[in-house]
């Protein structure tokens, strides 16, 4: 372990082996951090915080405070960060609530600088949200999602799995997997070719997907009107199943 001298390490907490500690942190009684990680200067990690192995922490960052939420009542709850996550400068991160208990950010994460992950949130792995990205309480943020810069998202919204969000929009309503979205108020503007590409999908199983994309968005049905036609006795591929089910189970309504 390197800990700077300015550091303040309360005991009780638990520092894997190789971590550094820059100077002026302050680690809390009931932190863990995994082994290799990095925290920065003037970092605090306080709370229920459990960090996952090579995570970096950069200046003034603040991890596992209190939920900005008024019916928290001083529940015992936390924030787990898995491994290989990258937290720039001054992102703040707060714990669960009693509604769910835990605030989590998955494995290979990268959250730029300023930006906010409130309470109960659920990011998923290979997540990428840009500076001043903003998520309210109980987003959910699905793998491999990306989200731009100076973008606020509404308490409870959904964002599916590789979908990718445009910079400056406003989110208020479930973004459905495999979509690019942007504006505000934010639209749907086509399938997420390029991220589709990076993981591989196969041509029949895009080509499969724009026709989906097509029934729901470019067309003159109504969601549920969509749904009905694509349920009729027809065989899609799991991801395809996987997209119908995300615009099922919204609770918020789907952009569009």
């Amino acid at each position: 372990m390197d800990i700077h001298e300015t550091a303040l390490v309360y005991p009780g907490s638990v520092i894997g082996e190789g971590v550094k500690i820059g100077c002026y942190s302050v680690i809390g009684p009931k932190v863990k951090l995994g082994k290799g990680c990095v925290v920065g200067q003037r970092v605090i990690i306080e709370g229920d915080t459990q960090i996952g192995e090579n995570c970096a922490i950069y200046t003034g960052a603040v991890i596992g405070s209190i939920p900005q939420d008024l019916k928290y009542k001083g529940e015992d709850t936390k924030v787990i960060i898995g491994k290989n996550t990258i937290v720039r400068e001054y992102v703040t991160i707060n714990k669960g609530t009693g509604s769910t208990g835990e605030t989590r950010i998955g494995d290979n994460c990268f959250l730029m600088a300023y930006v906010h992950v409130a309470h109960d949130c659920l990011v998923g792995n290979r997540v990428i949200l840009a500076n001043v990205a903003t998520l309210a309480g109980h987003v959910t943020v699905e793998d491999r999602v990306i989200i731009g810069g100076v973008t606020p998202i509404h308490q409870f919204v959904r964002i599916g799995r590789l979908a990718i969000v445009g910079g400056a929009s406003r989110v208020s309503k479930d973004i459905p997997p495999y979509c690019k979205a942007a504006g505000s108020p934010i639209k749907l503007f086509g399938l997420n070719i390029i991220g589709l590409r990076r993981v591989n999908f196969s041509s029949p199983l895009k080509k499969e997907l724009k026709k989906v994309y097509k029934i729901f968005f470019n067309s003159n049905l109504n969601t549920t009107q969509a749904l009905e036609k694509l349920q009729k006795g027809i065989s899609f591929s799991e991801e395809v199943k996987y997209f119908i089910n995300f615009v099922k189970q919204s609770k918020r309504g789907i952009c569009k």
